[in-house]
């Protein structure tokens, strides 16, 4: 069985693709920190016929980047990856911290790089595979009070764009996903949104992924309150 790779699993969009993808008879790792977030979706998937294995994961730390796709690879042929863990702070510029700054380039940026970087060997050695990156509309154009997470998401977007054109005429392909806010916990220590409610569910936007997963690009707006 074909497996994918999901970071950020526990919650959220990771998540609801996590349920979707496991319907379609694919192994899912759920990866994340929070281990029991981890376990219950592992429960959800099990219960519903799925197949799948929740695997703690730093994407801070290189190092455990490495030894858990190494892991992985020696018990799963692995056929996909969602780029899925993402981390905002937002306000006015002027305000935000150093460690905000570091914090989010090394969740947004580098875990997507370096995890990128590690599964590929296994992609390129099966010759096939999906890349999905995660990157929100903040990776299509400025927005107030978010210039650092922007900045964030518009390396994700070079990044895959770039990897698009490096494997292009390939099986291994790379999805970018833009999408606006959703209602999820993500905002849930944060002030910036006032209403996360009137945002699509992670569930809906999912199913909006899944459905055009043939695309190199997928594009869902916010909707307008």
């Amino acid at each position: 069985m074909k497996a994918i790779i999901v970071t950020g699993a526990g919650t959220g969009l990771g998540k609801e693709l996590s349920l979707l993808l496991a319907k379609q008879d694919y192994h899912m790792i759920l990866t994340g920190r929070t281990e029991d977030k981890l376990a219950a979706v592992k429960e959800q998937i099990d219960q519903s016929g799925g197949s799948a294995t929740a695997l703690p994961l730093d994407l801070r730390n290189l190092e455990d980047i490495k030894e858990k796709a190494l892991l992985i690879s020696k018990t799963h042929e692995i056929y996909g990856l969602v780029n899925n863990a993402g981390l905002g702070y937002f306000g006015p510029f002027s305000e935000i911290t150093d460690t905000e700054m570091e914090e989010m380039f090394q969740t947004n940026v580098f875990g997507t790089i370096h995890m990128t970087k590690a599964v590929l060997p296994y992609l390129e050695q099966n010759r096939e595979g999906l890349v999905l990156n995660i990157v929100s509309t903040a990776g299509l154009r400025g927005k107030k009070n978010e210039a650092v997470y922007c900045s964030s998401k518009f390396a994700v977007r070079g990044f895959t764009e770039s990897l698009q054109k490096e494997y292009e005429g390939t099986e291994i392909r790379f999805v970018a996903a833009y999408m606006g806010g959703m209602d999820t916990p993500f905002w849930d220590d944060s002030e910036h949104v006032a209403d996360p409610t009137r945002f699509r569910s992670a569930a809906e936007v999912a199913g909006i992924i899944f459905d055009n997963l043939e695309k190199t690009e997928i594009v869902i707006e916010s909707k307008k309150s």
